[in-house]
């Protein structure tokens, strides 16, 4: 038994009671056209920010997850973990916008789901 457990029962107070947190999640997948891609560097390197800049998030998980052997596409998707569904609406929301203005990719579809 931790010690701070033993010092709160010792004391006589009692631990406060965990509260159950459900988070939420919500998956944005991106389907990119790539235009003159030569070879899978060239293909990388035009992604480097997804991993680079949302990657690093506390709330997000970024991941190439189709056409990875594909020169002219790419297929991405973003996990974003939140309190509420319209907290991860509003997140996903600015997460495909700063994309769209930092990767020089168009964006074909997007597909949206909370969970």
């Amino acid at each position: 038994m931790p010690e701070s457990l033993r010092k709160l029962l010792k004391e006589g107070k009692n631990p406060q009671p965990h509260q159950d947190i459900t988070p939420h999640v919500g998956v944005l997948t991106l389907h990119f056209q790539l235009y003159g891609c030569e070879d899978l560097k060239a293909k990388r390197k035009a992604f480097t920010a997804m991993k680079a800049i949302w990657g690093k998030e506390p709330d997000l998980a970024v991941s190439e997850t189709a056409d990875h052997e594909a020169l002219d596409c790419a297929t991405w998707t973003i996990a974003a973990l939140g309190a509420s569904a319209q907290q991860i609406t509003q997140r996903l929301d600015q997460v495909e916008k700063d994309i769209q203005e930092r990767i020089d990719a168009a964006i074909l579809d997007v597909h949206r789901e909370i969970l």
